[in-house]
């Protein structure tokens, strides 16, 4: 038994192997690769190859590193912002960090490449990499006092912007809650607007497993979030920003009226071309709040 805490069905044995072993089948073909990839240096002779103009074929189906008039309309009568907090208000992944802090840096990174190879769901790879890391209540505690935020530049400055104009700032992330608290509190952001998943913790403060209960813990979770706060709250236009592809699902029916891909950590394509409007820093976007 694990006293008061709910423990959720934790990821089968199976599903944590596979994770491993394709992990450990990709470490191995790369590992190969790299070995051609040596014999074959060693027998070509080097040439000078002319750099090559850009591939006109490769720039984004749409303009939108400009905000359109419809895209400025709908964030200045938006009532509420939802923001992802890793690699958006944050410059770093939580969990990479959470992981290298714990001495499994390599094989949770091997894992989660692994993981968006499919046939795992998000659910399972979530908990076959916490299985792995095996987080305490004190080691998160010692990497939370250790690791204070690392907002991302001009952020502090647009949440400020967005309280001046009445609208409600929420965090919508897939990361956890305990380690994405101490960035609620540094940017006012009241702990009932942050939907995240929670470490659970046995009475002796081991691991246990993760809320299941949690929006954001299964796949989809954050385009539910969205249309859950957009629904329960009485917005009637909600904007969206992050920078994955689980972000820009929240721009559907009932959720997210516009999405502004952030891309001033990570450029993922997806984002870039199928955000409303795609920056890489927040300047403009705050502008557009303050001329409204």
């Amino acid at each position: 038994m694990h006293g008061s805490v709910v423990v959720a069905s934790v990821a089968s044995p199976r599903a944590v192997n596979a994770l491993a072993k394709r992990a450990e089948k990709d470490a191995s073909s790369a590992a190969s690769a790299r070995r051609r990839a040596s014999s074959r240096r060693s027998r070509v002779v080097p040439r000078v190859v002319a750099p090559s103009m850009p591939d006109q074929k490769g720039v984004a189906k749409k303009n939108n590193r400009e905000p359109s008039e419809d895209v400025i309309a709908l964030i200045r009568s938006s009532s509420a912002v939802a923001f992802d907090v890793d690699s958006t208000v944050c410059v770093d992944e939580g969990i990479d960090e959470l992981a290298a802090f714990l001495g499994k840096g390599d094989e949770v990174a091997a894992m989660t490449a692994a993981a968006m190879g499919g046939g795992v769901s998000f659910r399972d790879a979530l908990e076959a990499r916490l299985q792995v890391m095996q987080p305490t209540r004190a080691s998160v505690d010692a990497f939370v006092k250790n690791n204070p935020p690392k907002l991302s530049p001009g952020i502090p400055e647009l949440f400020a912007s967005l309280r001046g104009a009445n609208k409600t700032v929420y965090l919508v992330s897939g990361g956890f809650r305990q380690m994405i608290a101490p960035v609620a509190a540094a940017l006012d952001v009241p702990p009932e607007n942050v939907f995240a998943n929670n470490i659970l913790f046995n009475d002796d403060g081991s691991y246990a497993s993760f809320d299941p209960t949690e929006f954001t813990s299964k796949a989809g979770g954050k385009a539910e979030a969205v249309k859950h706060v957009k629904a329960s709250k009485g917005h009637e236009v909600m904007a969206m920003v992050g920078d994955g592809a689980t972000d820009l699902e929240s721009r559907a029916p009932g959720g997210a009226d516009v999405f502004i891909g952030y891309g001033g950590a990570q450029v993922r394509k997806a984002v870039e071309e199928g955000a409303d409007w795609f920056v890489k820093d927040f300047t403009r976007f705050r502008e557009v709040v303050d001329d409204a």
